[in-house]
């Protein structure tokens, strides 16, 4: 199904050709735009709210600046589909997110308007800054450099690390808070309460409106008089505000806040800062959803709806007409209550992720015995690692891509302190549609060589439940990692059992190979049960649970047993499962041909799950043709996969 766009939008390629419009024409091309994504993402689905919300902050910058000479650079990514749709992408929007498509965050390798790969929070002020110091090494003082960042990410601690440096640097560069009060979740914090008593000072506004008309456009005086209004504004802001400005004792003038939904405005706003030499910020005021009633209204739902209509805002669904696998997140939120109400000790922490990991579930049953820190991943883990000291049992939710963050406080703060904090990794595997920025695929390889650390993974949702269950109980360092998505076990609230730390089970006896596998992915293990068995072979299948400890005493038996084996995992090769599988065979003697399917050494794209374990060779079809090919058999002679 084709989009057609509005008869502005028609004409508008790239951003030279929003060039051409005349100051009148921005706030219809601004309706446009925001309806061309409104018709996109109620057909194809997608990322919603924060992309309605900068629509006009989006038309304005980019028909002020002269990109991609002049470096834009969107924290996330969420709110970059109007960039995208306004920089030569518009025809083919609707593969957006879709495997072989458009990626749904900005990608350096798709287009030079992306100027800088982004899919975790708060790195676009470090990266426009390195920009900007490149830019004055080489001798350029007009290339602009700008970064648009949530106030969600500004709480990221690499925000204010990039905001100290930037304010002694003399760079040419500005950075816009883009201020909704959300992230995917309402945001959490003092700096969130700063903010709102920024943009609900009356007084102070109407005093720096009021000065502002007064000395006029400052590009008009010269350097004195902005140091005059740079004294003036800022003796304002710390008397009615009664403390002092942030973001200006970092040494960057501050800005705002402007009405983020006034095209106009902003354009005016933004021709007058590019005059202003040095860090500058800007902060606009605006609302996530905008433009479509039921996303303002309910910020967290339109993150990401899905499909939708777009004339009732009924989310699309489908209605199963069997009973269905509950997704693992999900039976992560509900027994950590169960566990929860067993167990005082137990308390939950989450970093800005409360719906996504379902954490929420634990925050409204107990919600002294939660924390949201904000996106704050680092932070998150040593917090938890506090908690731990004085005899808590904190179970810390992080998404396994954004664990990468806080790889050294899981060391030093948790594992080497042998501190009993449960790690629990959601999303681990494919994210899906989200990409390489989300693919939880290096867990298994980066946790499983830290010392007093249990690694383990489930391959269903009874297996999650007797692993935080263990966990909770482990008197040291705890991992579990599980995908996105649903289970298998539609029936899955089993009597909660401990499991023996290091111990796998075997799932099917068998005499002719082995087949090894960790967590959910040995479902498609599984899933051929029938197929080897009109093949005629017989297929042992070990399900390992744990990826440190190893189960030696299974290993044993499979190496002593069979010549031919299989691991499978939906993580990286390098240095994961099946590499540790080897060098335990390798370390105890053993001889064998293995075969390990995981995800190869390389970036692996954007798309369904199913579609990426195809594409790697482990999901059912791909484990059968491997069987196959160690067994010599010929697909002919027997049957099709």
């Amino acid at each position: 199904m084709q989009i057609e766009p509005g008869k502005l939008l028609r004409g508008i390629h790239y951003p030279e050709d929003l060039k051409n419009l005349s100051k009148d024409q921005l706030v219809q091309i601004c309706d446009e735009l925001r309806q061309f994504i409104i018709d996109h993402v109620s057909v194809y689905g997608g990322h919603f709210g924060a992309g309605l919300g900068v629509v006009e902050l989006t038309v304005a910058l980019h028909y002020v600046l002269n990109t991609p000479d002049d470096q834009l650079i969107w924290d996330v990514g969420h709110q970059a589909y109007g960039h995208k749709i306004l920089t030569g992408r518009r025809n083919d929007f609707h593969t957006n997110r879709l495997y072989k498509g458009l990626s749904g965050f900005p990608k350096r390798k798709e287009s030079p308007f992306d100027s800088f790969g982004v899919g975790h929070s708060s790195t676009s002020i470090s990266a426009a800054l390195g920009m900007a110091m490149a830019s004055k090494y080489k001798g350029d003082t007009k290339r602009q450099h700008v970064a648009v960042i949530g106030d969600g990410a500004m709480t990221g601690g690499m925000a204010f690390e990039a905001m100290n440096h930037a304010g002694v640097s003399d760079s040419n560069m500005v950075i816009i808070l883009n201020d909704n009060c959300m992230s995917i979740d309402p945001n959490v914090g003092a700096l969130k309460d700063y903010l709102t008593d920024i943009t609900t000072s009356h007084t102070y506004n109407k005093v720096k409106d009021e000065v502002w008309h007064l000395l006029g456009k400052i590009s008009k005086f010269g350097f004195s008089a902005q140091d005059v209004v740079s004294k003036v504004e800022g003796a304002i802001k710390s008397a009615l505000l009664k403390q002092s400005n942030l973001f200006e004792s970092l040494n960057l003038r501050y800005f705002g806040p402007v009405d983020g939904h006034d095209v106009n405005h902003l354009v005016e706003v933004l021709n007058d800062l590019k005059d202003i030499p040095g860090p500058k910020i800007l902060h606009c005021i605006t609302v996530k959803g905008k433009g479509f009633a039921p996303a303002e209204k309910d910020q967290t739902k339109w993150h990401a709806p899905g499909k939708f209509d777009k004339i009732t805002g009924e989310i699309s669904k489908k209605i199963p007409t069997t009973p269905q696998a509950p997704k693992y997140q999900d039976v992560f939120g509900h027994t950590l209550v169960e566990l929860a109400e067993k167990n005082d000790k137990i308390v939950g922490v989450t970093p800005a992720m409360p719906s996504g990991s379902s954490m929420n579930i634990m925050m409204k049953a107990f919600p002294d015995r939660s924390f949201d820190v904000g996106i704050a991943e680092q932070h998150a883990v040593t917090f938890s690692a506090g908690l731990s000291t004085q005899g808590l049992v904190p179970f810390c939710n992080i998404y396994s891509t954004f664990m990468q963050r806080a790889y050294d406080q899981v060391i030093h703060d948790v594992c080497l302190q042998d501190l009993p904090v449960v790690l629990c990794l959601d999303r681990a595997g494919f994210a899906g549609a989200d990409g390489p920025t989300h693919h939880g695929a290096y867990d298994l390889a980066y946790l499983r060589c830290v010392p007093n650390l249990v690694v383990s993974a489930p391959m269903n949702e009874e297996e999650l439940r007797n692993l935080m269950f263990s966990g909770a109980e482990h008197q040291a360092p705890y991992a579990i990692r599980y995908p996105r998505g649903q289970g298998v076990m539609p029936d899955w609230k089993k009597p909660l059992r401990k499991i023996p730390t290091g111990q796998g089970r075997i799932i099917t006896e068998g005499k002719d190979i082995a087949i090894l596998s960790i967590g959910h992915i040995g479902n498609y293990v599984l899933d051929n049960s029938e197929k080897f068995e009109s093949l005629g072979l017989s297929v042992a299948h070990y399900d390992m649970r744990f990826v440190k400890p190893l189960d030696e005493s299974l290993l044993h038996e499979v190496f002593g047993k069979f010549d031919k084996v299989i691991t499978v995992e939906d993580g990286c090769l390098m240095g994961g499962f099946g590499s540790a599988v080897l060098e335990w065979m390798m370390d105890h003697g053993y001889q064998a041909r293995i075969k390990r399917l995981g995800i190869p050494d390389k970036v692996i794209e954007h798309g369904e799950q199913i579609e990426l374990h195809h594409e790697c060779g482990f999901d059912a079809s791909g484990i059968l043709q491997t069987v196959k090919d160690m067994m010599n058999l010929n697909v002919e002679d027997k049957i099709k996969i």
